[in-house]
C-alpha cells in the first residue's frame, strides 16, 4: 500500500519571484540628489550677474574644502587646524607650474589642478607623520605650529615671490561668461569629493575611523592600525583642498602668502562643519553653503561699516544655540522624534495611560 505525501516539496517546488519595491527613503534621496545637481548645474545659466556667480564660485570652493576636512576631522575626531597648508601649497604649486612651464591661460591651467592636489597630498605625508604622533588637543596645537612654519616659509623663500606673490596666467574667457568655467570646474571637484566622502563613510576604512573617534585605545586593542588609518585619511583629505586652492587663486589671478596661508581658513572650515553637522556627509556642505555665501554677500553689501560681521556672528550663535549638534543631526533627530510620536496610535496612548489593573481587565 503506497502512501502519497500531499505536502509540496519545499526544496524542489519553484517559488514565485517576489520583487520588493525599493525603499521610499532611497527613492527620495536619489530624487533629492538629482534635483540638487540640476539646480547647481543650471544656476550659472539662469543667473548671469558677475557678483552672484563670483559668490557661487567661492561657495563651491569652501564646500569642497569643508567636505574634505570632514573626511579626516569629522570621521576620526581629530580637530585639524592646518589644512590651510594644503590650500596654500596647492595654490603655489599651480602658480609655479604655470609660470615655469609657460602654461597659457585658459583651460590648460585647469589641467594643473590635479598636480596641485598631488603636491598637497605629498606634503600631507610628512606633516601627518609628525602631527599624528600626538593625540587630540596636542594634535591641534601641532597643526597650528606647522601652519605658521609654512606661512613664514612662503613669506621668506625666494621662489614663492615673498610678499610680492606670484601672478597666474590671465584666463582668456569672455567678460559675460568669465565665471562659468571656474564654476563648473569647482562643481566637478565638489561632486568627486562628495562621492569619495560617501565611499569612505560606508567602507570598512570609514568604520575604522569612526572607531578611532569613539575610543582610539579600544580600536587599537581590536586590531585597528590607528596610525596608518589616520595618516591615510589625512592625506586623502588634503588632495581636494590642494586642488581647490589652485582653482581659487587662479580665479583671483595672484597668490600671496598671507592669503594662501590664512589662519581664518581653518577656523572657517571648522565652523562650517560644526554648523552643518560634523561627521555627516551633508552637514559640512550645508554649513559651507550657508556661511560662505552669506559671508560673501554681506561683505559686498555692508563692507564699509562692518555690520556684516555682527550679522554673521549673530546668525551662527543663533543656530548653535537652537541646534547645538548641527543643523543636519538636529533636524534628523527632530524628524525621528516626530516619526516615533506619529507611529503611536491613539489606542496605544490610551492603553498606556490606564493603570495596570484596568489595562489587564480590558
Amino acid at each position: 500500500m503506497s502512501v502519497t505525501n500531499s505536502q509540496p516539496d519545499v526544496a524542489t517546488d519553484p517559488q514565485p519571484d517576489v520583487v520588493a519595491p525599493p525603499p521610499r527613503r532611497r527613492i527620495a534621496v536619489i530624487g533629492a540628489i538629482v534635483i540638487v545637481l540640476a539646480v547647481f548645474a543650471g544656476f550659472p545659466l539662469a543667473v548671469t550677474d558677475p557678483s552672484t556667480t563670483s559668490i557661487a564660485v567661492f561657495t563651491l570652493v569652501f564646500m569642497v574644502a569643508a567636505s574634505s576636512w570632514n573626511m579626516f576631522s569629522g570621521y576620526s575626531g581629530y580637530l585639524a587646524l592646518g589644512h590651510a597648508v594644503f590650500f596654500g601649497c596647492g595654490g603655489y604649486a599651480v602658480a609655479l607650474a604655470a609660470q615655469d612651464w609657460h602654461v597659457a591661460g585658459g583651460w590648460p591651467v585647469f589641467a594643473l589642478l590635479p598636480f596641485g592636489g598631488i603636491v598637497a597630498g605629498l606634503i600631507a605625508i610628512p606633516v601627518g607623520l609628525i602631527a599624528l604622533r600626538t593625540r587630540r588637543h596636542t594634535f591641534v596645537v601641532v597643526t597650528i605650529a606647522i601652519f605658521f612654519i609654512f606661512q613664514l616659509a612662503a613669506t621668506n623663500l625666494g621662489f614663492t615671490g615673498g610678499t610680492s606673490g606670484i601672478l597666474l596666467p590671465i584666463a582668456p574667457f569672455s567678460a559675460a561668461n568669465y565665471n562659468q568655467p571656474f564654476y563648473y570646474v569647482a562643481l566637478v571637484i565638489l561632486i568627486l569629493t562628495v562621492v569619495v566622502s560617501w565611499a569612505v563613510r560606508r567602507s570598512r576604512f570609514g568604520l575604522q575611523l569612526l572607531a578611532i573617534r569613539d575610543d582610539e585605545d579600544r580600536a587599537l586593542g581590536l586590531g585597528v592600525r590607528t596610525r596608518r588609518v589616520k595618516l591615510t585619511a589625512f592625506v586623502i583629505s588634503a588632495i581636494p583642498v590642494g586642488m581647490v586652492g589652485g582653482l581659487y587663486f587662479y580665479f583671483l589671478g595672484q597668490i600671496f602668502p598671507q592669503f594662501g596661508f590664512d589662519p581664518l581658513f581653518d577656523v572657517s572650515l571648522a565652523l562650517m562643519a560644526f554648523l552643518g553637522g560634523v561627521g555627516t556627509i551633508v552637514g559640512p556642505l550645508l554649513g559651507a553653503f550657508v556661511l560662505e555665501s552669506l559671508q560673501q554677500y554681506l561683505t559686498q553689501t555692508f563692507s564699509g561699516n562692518g555690520i556684516y560681521l555682527i550679522a554673521y556672528g549673530v546668525l551662527f550663535l543663533a543656530v548653535i544655540l537652537v541646534l547645538p549638534r548641527g543643523v543636519v543631526p538636529g533636524i534628523a533627530h527632530w524628524l525621528e522624534k516626530r516619526r516615533m510620536n506619529g507611529s503611536t496610535s491613539p489606542g496605544d496612548e490610551r492603553q498606556a495611560k490606564l493603570p495596570s489593573g484596568v489595562a489587564g481587565a480590558a
